[in-house]
């Protein structure tokens, strides 16, 4: 009931700010929208995963229908993004996500565990001053910090990570892909050996808004094939704006798991606020004291 009750305030809230914060900015004039080419430039930054943006995005997933007793599993990520300049001639970009989890108990009708999942940080190494394609290449790592058996893999793993982009026009075109392999942990757990890709497609319209795809396609390679994929499918829209003078991203995005272990989520939502920090006119990539 708890879950539920959180689950429809965080719906209720994004959905809110969506629809409700430009009539609210209308109302204040000391408090504009950002606009013309700074609200244009933003949107490709926030799209671009290796772009010199510090950024806090806050996203919750919902995974619908889970089991027999179609139970809903929860999974709010904060997944902080620093950039930092190493040289004149390379950036290096840390992402890191760190779920909080609700797992009900997929074989009763109530009850679960609710904690920490595993964290996932990825290191990127990125030119500073990319060409028409945006690559950024590194590490990504599991690391089990799970507060629960159930919540996580036990496991420590590493694996390499890319990303490439293009920016042509009102296009963000793109995808991220990883794979990560056990390399220690707890001997009685199972061994981990899976892939994730993520590819994205935004068009960025007016006042802020765009339309997005970026659905999370990932494998399993420890177990046989009818259980090993899932493929999402779906989409949504999201808008760069201003919270006072705080630029902020939001979006809300649904999709469908036609490909799917049996038993998982025919369906979920993701819902995402994030703080954006932009660079200062004539800063460097390099945070100073005080995303995507």
């Amino acid at each position: 009931m708890r879950t539920t009750i959180t689950h429809a305030v965080y719906f209720g809230l994004l959905t809110a700010l969506l629809i409700g914060a430009p009539c609210a900015l209308c109302q204040n004039p000391q408090t504009p929208a950002p606009s013309g080419d700074n609200t244009a430039e933003l949107q490709k930054q926030t799209q671009n995963p290796v772009s010199s943006l510090i950024s806090v995005p806050i996203q919750n997933n919902s995974n619908f229908n889970i089991g027999q007793f179609d139970r809903i599993q929860n999974v709010l990520n904060i997944q902080p993004v620093i950039p930092v300049q190493v040289s004149t001639n390379w950036n290096l970009i840390t992402r890191v996500i760190q779920p909080i989890v609700w797992q009900p108990y997929t074989n009763e009708p109530t009850g679960g565990e609710y904690g920490f999942g595993d964290m996932n940080p990825t290191f990127f190494l990125s030119p500073a001053k990319p060409g028409k394609v945006i690559w950024g290449v590194g590490p990504a790592f599991l690391i089990p910090t799970a507060t629960n058996t159930i919540l996580g893999q036990g496991k420590f793993g590493i694996g390499p990570s890319v990303v490439v982009l293009v920016q042509p026009g009102k296009w963000t075109l793109g995808a991220l892909t990883n794979n990560i392999w056990s390399v220690a942990g707890d001997s009685s757990r199972p061994d981990v050996n899976q892939f994730l890709l993520q590819y994205f497609v935004n068009y960025n319209l007016q006042k802020g808004w765009f339309l997005t795809i970026a659905p999370i396609v990932t494998a399993n390679w420890e177990v046989s094939s009818p259980n090993r994929w899932t493929v999402p499918f779906g989409g949504g829209v999201g808008r760069i704006m201003k919270l006072g003078a705080q630029p902020v991203n939001i979006s809300a995005q649904f999709y469908g798991n036609p490909i799917r272990p049996a038993g998982t989520s025919p369906w979920g939502m993701r819902l995402q606020f994030a703080l954006l920090f932009p660079r200062r006119a004539g800063a460097n990539a390099r945070p100073s004291g005080g995303e995507p």
